[in-house]
């Protein structure tokens, strides 16, 4: 038990290295585009597979790099079958916003209502008419969030605003 707790303790740079290098990866492939979190993973990982190989040779550090790698592939799978099925697709990570379908008759109705702009338009975002979020296009190219729009028209399920100015 002593020997196993030693050899624990000498290698806890090689382990931690590999734990944070994978654990940065599931991170990533969370967060958008390629930025802090995976290149570290990537780098940590690196590291931890450099010191298993300088430390006890070509067999070992290929081990790791195969354990790394399958430690990987297992955890970003599982992360990923978990943020579609499981608690993380009701944690705040995981954008599950749904916005509300409305059928023709709705739509047509909507025509001269005015609301807000709640993303950005350029040109297709969300706007909030009476509280209900919907999806639409601007007339012209780009509209800023939090301006005021009228619904211009309804093409099929395209809703057209242009910016109530004034």
């Amino acid at each position: 038990m002593e020997s196993v707790l030693n050899a624990i303790v000498v290698n806890l740079p090689l382990i931690l290295c590999l734990l944070a290098g994978v654990s940065l990866l599931v991170v990533e492939v969370f967060a958008p585009g390629f930025g802090l979190p995976g290149i570290s993973g990537l780098i940590l990982t690196v590291i931890g597979v450099v010191i298993t190989w300088n430390t006890y040779g070509p067999v070992a550090g290929l081990a790791a790099t195969l354990i790394a790698l399958a430690l990987a592939g297992i955890a970003i799978s599982v992360s990923l079958k978990s943020a579609a099925n499981g608690k993380l697709s009701r944690s705040a990570l995981i954008l599950n916003e749904v916005t509300p379908t409305v059928d023709h008759e709705e739509t047509e109705a909507l025509v001269g209502k005015t609301g807000k702009t709640v993303t950005v338009l350029n040109p297709v975002g969300f706007a909030e008419f009476d509280g209900v979020r919907l999806n639409v296009v601007s007339e012209g190219s780009y509209l800023e969030k939090e301006k005021n729009v009228q619904v211009a028209k309804v093409e099929g399920n395209k809703i057209i605003v242009r910016e109530i100015t004034g």
